[in-house]
């Protein structure tokens, strides 16, 4: 199966969000009604990286991962291991995923809930905030600064945490002007889906010391956790290696207690 593009990707989203337009009034009132979303990341007290543990059924450059990938078995797995925190795929055609896959692990575990998905409009953030997410991700190659910014200040209306994510030095300014909670640098480039750990640690040391940042994709095992822990990254996101593994508590645990190095 040809593998898509993130143009089709973005195709793909557009039309579910134009299919929710619709729902606008729905998805706002189950929004107001949902509980107080749990703390996300918050700046990083403690001597370790800390680990986000993805759902992730299948993706464009890894194909299939794991088909019958329970999401709340797998996340109570992760929250026994040592995760902080969850991120499920949301996105259906390209991961397999699901917001009931959401709603599913923030009902499983107490641990706060990252949806990731290609979030281009508000529609997308009411339906995070009905599914029991506490955070979005927001990635700044899809979006301008302007929309950028409308997305993460409705995020914040809603009391939802935003994980900006980078995959290059330029796009970093873009993200610290959204003023997120956390930045993600993606070591996966979306438009060849090739992955350079060494460019992303060379980014992961220049986010500002006050701002939490988090090394996504490429992350096989410990000595990769190490290696950006070194750059200084906070937290690590690990989807394929944790996601296909029999025993996710186990892999979740053999990432941790890797020791922060503090950024300048």
């Amino acid at each position: 199966m040809p593998r898509a593009t993130l143009e089709e990707i973005l195709q793909v989203t557009q039309s579910r969000v134009a299919a929710l337009r619709g729902c606008a009034t729905d998805l706002a009132r189950r929004a107001a009604a949902a509980p107080p979303p749990r703390p996300f990341l918050g700046p990083p007290l403690g001597l370790t990286v800390g680990v986000v543990a993805e759902v992730k059924r299948r993706s464009p450059s890894q194909g299939v991962i794991r088909p019958d990938l329970d999401p709340a078995t797998h996340a109570r797995a992760y929250a026994r291991g040592g995760a902080v925190a969850v991120s499920v795929l949301t996105d259906e055609v390209h991961f397999g995923g699901s917001l009931d896959d959401l709603s599913q692990v923030a009902a499983a575990v107490a641990l706060p809930v990252l949806r990731k998905d290609f979030i281009i409009d508000e529609l997308q953030i009411l339906e995070a905030r009905a599914a029991g997410a506490s955070a979005v991700l927001l990635i700044v190659r899809i979006l301008t600064p302007e929309r950028l910014g409308a997305l993460a200040a409705a995020a914040a209306a809603h009391r939802l945490a935003t994980l900006v994510e980078v995959h290059t030095a330029v796009e970093l300014d873009a993200a610290l002007a959204a003023r997120p909670t956390a930045v993600g640098v993606n070591a996966r480039d979306l438009a060849t889906f090739a992955v350079d750990l060494r460019a992303a640690e060379g980014i992961v040391a220049r986010v500002p010391a006050d701002v939490p940042v988090v090394a996504e994709s490429g992350i096989e095992g410990r000595g990769d956790v190490e290696r950006l822990a070194a750059a200084g990254a906070d937290f690590v996101l690990v989807g394929t290696s944790l996601a296909r593994r029999s025993d996710p508590e186990t892999a979740v645990r053999a990432l941790m207690g890797v020791r922060r190095v503090r950024r300048a």
